[in-house]
C-alpha cells in the first residue's frame, strides 16, 4: 500500500515548466535567424563589390530588383561586364555597346555569374520563392551544435542546376552559417562540403570565406559530410576567398 501510494509521480512532475522548454524551431525560422544574424534587410538595399579569383564582382539590389555583374579585362577589346538582372542576361563592351550573344553561351554565363553572387551572399536567398527548405536534425561539430536544413529547388524558378541538393549548418546558438554542403550533377557530378573561416562584418553585412573539400567518393549522404570533416577524411580541393570587398548601403539603388 505504501508503494501505491507514493510511487506515481506528481502533476508538476509530469508536465515539464514550459519555461524552461525550447521551441523547437522551423527549417524556416532557422533561416530567417540566419539571414539576420548575417545582415538581414541591409541586403535588400546593398550595393557590394568584391574580387574573386580573376574577375571583379558587384551587385546592386533594392528589393526584389537586382543587377549582378562580373567584370574582365582583355588586352584587346577592354573591359567585359557579363550582367545578370530580373530582365535576363547581356555581355556589355567597355560599358556601351551590348553583344551578340548566342543562347546556349546566356545560359551558362548566367549560371557562372549567379553562382559566385549566390554564395557571397549566403544564407540571404534561401528565402526565395523556389527554395524547399526541411529541417533534417541537429548535430555538433567540433563541439557546437547546429541545426542541420537540407534546401532543394523547385523546377519552377529554381534555375537550369534546380536539381543540386544543398545541406547547411545554422549554429543553434548565434544563427551563423559555418558549414554548407550540395550535390551537382553539371559535368558528371559531385559533392562538396564547405568550412567558413575569416568571418568579417562590412558595413553591417557579414561576409566569409571557405576551405571547399570533397568526399572520397559519391555515394555520401550529404548529412555525413560534417562527421567525414572531423574525422579529417575529405579531401581539400580549393580555398573561395573575397578580396577587397566593399559594401555601400543606398535606400534608392535602383
Amino acid at each position: 500500500m505504501l508503494w501505491s501510494c507514493n510511487s506515481g509521480p506528481t502533476k508538476e512532475q509530469q508536465e515539464p515548466d514550459p519555461k524552461a522548454v525550447k521551441p523547437r524551431l522551423t527549417a524556416g525560422q532557422i533561416v530567417d535567424r540566419a539571414i539576420e544574424y548575417h545582415g538581414g534587410p541591409l541586403f535588400e538595399k546593398a550595393e557590394i563589390e568584391f574580387k574573386f579569383r580573376d574577375y571583379q564582382y558587384r551587385s546592386l539590389q533594392e528589393g526584389g530588383a537586382f543587377t549582378l555583374d562580373r567584370i574582365s579585362y582583355n588586352d584587346a577589346i577592354g573591359k567585359i561586364t557579363d550582367r545578370v538582372t530580373n530582365a535576363g542576361y547581356t555581355q556589355v563592351l567597355n560599358d556601351e555597346f551590348e553583344m551578340n550573344i548566342v543562347d546556349s553561351m546566356k545560359v551558362k554565363f548566367t549560371n557562372s555569374v549567379n553562382s559566385v553572387h549566390y554564395f557571397a551572399r549566403l544564407p540571404y536567398g534561401l528565402n526565395a520563392p523556389a527554395v524547399e527548405k526541411k529541417l533534417i536534425g541537429t548535430d555538433s561539430i567540433k563541439g557546437r551544435a547546429y541545426h542541420e536544413v537540407e534546401v532543394r529547388f523547385k523546377q519552377e524558378g529554381g534555375g537550369v542546376d534546380f536539381q543540386d541538393v544543398f545541406m547547411y549548418w545554422f549554429d543553434t546558438e548565434t544563427g551563423a552559417m559555418d558549414y554548407l554542403a550540395y550535390s551537382y550533377e553539371t559535368d558528371g557530378g559531385g559533392i562538396r562540403f564547405r568550412a567558413a573561416y575569416n568571418p568579417r562584418e562590412i558595413n553591417g553585412l557579414r561576409f566569409q570565406d571557405y576551405v571547399n573539400y570533397k568526399p572520397q567518393g559519391l555515394d555520401v549522404a550529404l548529412k555525413d559530410l560534417d562527421y567525414l570533416y572531423e574525422q579529417g577524411s575529405l579531401i581539400e580541393v580549393s580555398k573561395i576567398e573575397l578580396e577587397n570587398v566593399k559594401v555601400k548601403i543606398v535606400d534608392d539603388a535602383l
